[in-house]
């Protein structure tokens, strides 16, 4: 604020019964996306403050890993930022639960999020909504077109389909023809499991079942995506028990694999590495004409600092990043980082769009694992991680790892018992 401007105020102050002139209020976000800096400082803020003239905002990220005890040490000194970048699920149900992040429910811009976007930030009643959804990731398969075009394969449809391809590569022998290895684990969870798991348990209606207590890891939906990865194992290449996350994306943007089990996360990076064209497929559905669920999956959003004393230029923020200008803005500057909202984003990344695409064709759901299922011990998501290693390996078979993840998890969630 000039001089001026606070002799003004300041005289305002003195004079006047009534309340001074308003000041500009600035707004601090807290995040554990330090890489999205510049983003914010070159193209988010300066669209939000052309357009609300009296409302500053300061992007403040900490290191990621440090984040959750960073935010937390500050929330409780009371030293937090007004708006709170939010991770998914539990961690950001527990600030709630603590009373850090208010509830935006009635934000009028959040009818603009389906009920799948904003259930990563929502209490397990639904009866309240903590933060604004900002973006997800979609699971897929990125393929390089110039290896497709040489050896003469098909993007594939289904399953059938799929593993055709994967022998024509195979027989070929130019090309590995699956990026992947288990040594990192969650690759073969996230990438695999829960990449092709969907079209089996039927998205959200397998899910929420499990949730309930109605399905088990026994039945046959939540066991047949094992016996499928473990046909993956001819197909990922010499040595692939040791290869770990950054060699199986070397090996792709290298040019040496002709297929990688993909997260939409990737494409900033393959674009800025690869020098070959590349595309993008859904996960195969096992019949042609049966409908394909992807795995469209919340990654983040942002809330309201309980405390924060700015709450009404807050949540005038939050609005807007429920509003079609921030989608568009933010999934064109992060291609793969997916706009929550109703809203057609248009994407200018080619691969991105592929991606994206999907939505209008296919059902969407989450990661099975994320909600309410991981809070006990044995945590559901990194046993997920192992099984789906040792599907892959043949160590066990997709019956008995059906019934460790049974029997783990119902030795801890009543709903199973």
């Amino acid at each position: 604020m000039s001089n001026k401007s606070l002799i003004v105020t300041l005289l305002a102050t003195t004079l006047l019964s009534g309340p001074a002139f308003a000041e500009d209020v600035t707004l601090t976000i807290e995040s554990w996306r330090n890489d999205d800096l510049t983003l914010w400082q070159d193209k988010i803020i300066p669209a939000f403050e052309a357009s609300h003239p009296g409302i500053k905002v300061k992007f403040t990220p900490s290191a990621p890993a440090e984040y959750n005890a960073v935010l937390n040490s500050k929330l409780d000194a009371g030293s937090a930022g007004d708006l709170i970048t939010c991770r998914p699920f539990d961690a950001s149900l527990a600030l709630y639960d603590a009373g850090h992040l208010a509830d935006v429910s009635g934000l009028e811009n959040m009818s603009n999020f389906s009920d799948v976007a904003k259930s990563a930030w929502q209490t397990d009643d639904g009866s309240a909504t903590f933060c604004v959804p900002m973006a997800s990731v979609i699971h897929g398969f990125i393929y390089n077109k110039e290896a497709f075009e040489e050896v003469g394969v098909e993007v594939p449809q289904t399953e059938t389909e799929f593993f055709a391809a994967l022998d024509k590569f195979k027989e070929d022998g130019s090309y590995i023809p699956l990026a992947m290895g288990t040594n990192d684990q969650w690759e073969a969870a996230t990438m695999g499991y829960n990449n092709i798991g969907p079209n089996y348990w039927k998205g959200e209606e397998g899910r929420l079942a499990l949730i309930k207590g109605e399905q088990k890891l026994t039945d046959d939906q939540w066991v047949a995506p094992y016996r499928t990865l473990a046909k993956w194992s001819d197909y990922l290449g010499d040595g692939y028990e040791a290869q770990t996350y950054p060699d199986s994306q070397n090996l792709f943007t290298l040019g040496r694999a002709a297929i990688y089990p993909a997260g939409s996360w990737e494409i900033t990076g393959f674009n800025a590495q690869a020098d070959f064209e590349m595309g993008a497929f859904k996960p195969p559905v096992q019949n042609e004409g049966d409908t394909c669920y992807i795995s469209d999956h919340t990654d983040i959003a942002i809330g309201l600092n309980a405390k924060s004393e700015n709450a009404d230029a807050a949540k005038t923020f939050l609005n807007w990043v429920g509003s079609e200008e921030f989608a568009t803005i933010y999934a064109n500057a992060l291609p793969g980082f997916f706009s929550l909202s109703s809203f057609d984003v248009a994407m200018e990344d080619p691969l991105a769009q592929e991606f994206v695409s999907w939505r209008g064709e296919c059902e969407s759901t989450i990661r099975s694992t994320y909600q309410i299922l991981s809070r006990g011990t044995p945590n559901l998501e990194n046993e997920t991680w192992g099984a789906s290693v040792a599907a892959i390996k043949g160590t066990k078979s997709a019956e008995d790892l059906g019934k460790e993840l049974q029997d783990g998890l119902a030795s801890w969630y009543e709903p199973q018992q």
